[in-house]
C-alpha cells in the first residue's frame, strides 16, 4: 500500500510525495521504507508507485537506492550517533533540524552541485554567525553518500567559502571584564544575599573554568588541603533537552588547576551554608556525590540560571554587561596581563588548541600597545 500527500515549499510551490513499503530487507529483518518526492502531478506520484511496484515483483528493486538528501541523512545519522557523545548529537540534530534539512532535505541527492550547494553556503553565511560549522555538517553527508557510491562527488567541498570584510574598527572585539570591573562586580555581588551566586561567579572568575564545568562539580572535586580543584565532568544537554553530566570534549579539559586562599574560603563558607539551606528543606548534602552549586530541589542547577543571576546584578549596578562565558574569557586576560604564559595560561583554562588561547593573547597585547603609547605621550607632556 502506498500513501500520496500534497506539500508546498517555501516559494509557494505545489508537489505531491508518497510512501510505501519495498518489503523486508534480509540483513535486518525490517520492512523498507520508501519516500519519493517533488512529483508536480498525482498522476505523476501515481506512476512512479506502479513502476516500483513492478521492480518489488520482478525482484529488482535496488533497496539502497536513496533519492533525497533526508534519505541519506536518516541513514548516516544512525552511524554518526554511535561515533559521539549525547550531547554532541543533540547539537547535531538541532543544526540539521533548523538549518540544513529544511534546505537540502527534498533535494534529489544526484542533482545537487556546485551551484546550489554555493547558494544555500551563502544564505548561512548572511543568516548564521557559525555557518561554517553548518556547511561541515552538511558536507559530511554527502562524504556518506560518496562510501556508499551513491554520488560520485561532493559538491560542497568544491564551494567557495565567503567571508567578512570587517571596515577598519569595526573588528569583533573579546567581552571580559578589565581587573577593576571585576572587582566591582564581585563586591555588589557580595553585597546581596544571593551566596551560591557569589560563590559561582568567583570561582569562574578565579579559576577560568567553564560554566558546565562547574556546574557539574562536587564536593570531592575538591582538596581543601591542597588548594585544588580537579576538573572531569561538564553539564550538558541530552536527547529530550534532559539535563546530563558527561567527561569533557577533550582530554585537554581534563585537568587539575590550583585555586588562591581567598576563593577557597568563599567555597568553605558556601559549603556550610549549603547544608544549613538543604537541612531546612529535607535534603541531605552530606553525600559523597554532593553538587557544589545545586537546584533547590538537590539535584543539577539548569544553566540558564547564570544568566538571570548575572543580568540582575549588572542592571541594579549599571556595570558592563558581559555573558556567563565571558569570565573565563577575563581570567584568561588578567593572567597574561599579570605575567603568565602561553603554555600555563592555555593548561589551566584546558584549551585543547594554542589558537584559542592566542585569541585572547593578541587582544591583551594589542592593548599593553595602547596603554603604552599613551605612557610615553603622558611622559612628554607637549
Amino acid at each position: 500500500m502506498a500513501s500520496i500527500t500534497s506539500y508546498t515549499t517555501k516559494d509557494g510551490s505545489k508537489y505531491y510525495r508518497f510512501y510505501m513499503y519495498g518489503g523486508t530487507d534480509p540483513l535486518t529483518g525490517k520492512r523498507i521504507k520508501i519516500t519519493r518526492s517533488k512529483f508536480k502531478t498525482k498522476k505523476e506520484a501515481q506512476l512512479a508507485i506502479a513502476r516500483l511496484q513492478l521492480e518489488i515483483e520482478n525482484g529488482n528493486f535496488n533497496k539502497q537506492v536513496m533519492d533525497t538528501y533526508q534519505e541519506v541523512y536518516d541513514l548516516w545519522i544512525e552511524q554518526y550517533k554511535n561515533t559521539v557523545k549525547e550531547s554532541t548529537l543533540v547539537k547535531t540534530k538541532g543544526v540539521f533540524k533548523n538549518h540544513i534539512l529544511p534546505a537540502l532535505g527534498e533535494c534529489r541527492i544526484e542533482k545537487l552541485n556546485v551551484q546550489l550547494c554555493q547558494k544555500h553556503t551563502n544564505i548561512w553565511f548572511k543568516n548564521l554567525k557559525n555557518f561554517r560549522m553548518v556547511k561541515a555538517y552538511a558536507s559530511m553527508v554527502l562524504d556518506y553518500a560518496l562510501t556508499l557510491g551513491i554520488v560520485t562527488s561532493n559538491p560542497m567541498k568544491l564551494v567557495t567559502m565567503p567571508k567578512t570584510i570587517a571596515a577598519p574598527g569595526e573588528e569583533e572585539s573579546l567581552r571580559y571584564y578589565t581587573k577593576d570591573e571585576l572587582i566591582r562586580f564581585l563586591n555588589c555581588l557580595k553585597g546581596e544575599t544571593n551566596v551560591k551566586a557569589y560563590t559561582l561567579f568567583r570561582l569562574l572568575a578565579f579559576s577560568g573554568m567553564r560554566k558546565g564545568e562547574a556546574l557539574a562539580l562536587t564536593w570531592n572535586d575538591i582538596d581543601f588541603t591542597k588548594n585544588e580543584l580537579r576538573i572531569n565532568k561538564a553539564l550538558s544537554r541530552g536527547e529530550g533537552n534532559r539535563l546530563i553530566v558527561q567527561t569533557p570534549k577533550t582530554k585537554k579539559s581534563m585537568r587539575t588547576i590550583i585555586l588562591d586562599d581567598k576563593t577557597m574560603q568563599v567555597l568553605k563558607d558556601w559549603k556550610k551554608k549549603q547544608l544549613e539551606e538543604c537541612l531546612i528543606l529535607g535534603h541531605n548534602a552530606m553525600q559523597p556525590q554532593q553538587l557544589i552549586f545545586n537546584s533547590q530541589s538537590n539535584g543539577l542547577m539548569q544553566p540558564t540560571k547564570t544568566r538571570k543571576w548575572l543580568l540582575y546584578i549588572q542592571e541594579k549596578y549599571n556595570l558592563p554587561k558581559i555573558r556567563t562565558h565571558d569570565l573565563r574569557h577575563t581570567h584568561c586576560s588578567l593572567l597574561f596581563e599579570a605575567g603568565a604564559t602561553l603554555k600555563e595560561v592555555q593548561d589551566r583554562l584546558g584549551h585543547s588548541d594554542i589558537k584559542t588561547t592566542m585569541d585572547i593573547y593578541t587582544h591583551v597585547t594589542e592593548k599593553a600597545k595602547s596603554e603604552a603609547a599613551k605612557k610615553f605621550s603622558n611622559y612628554m607632556d607637549i
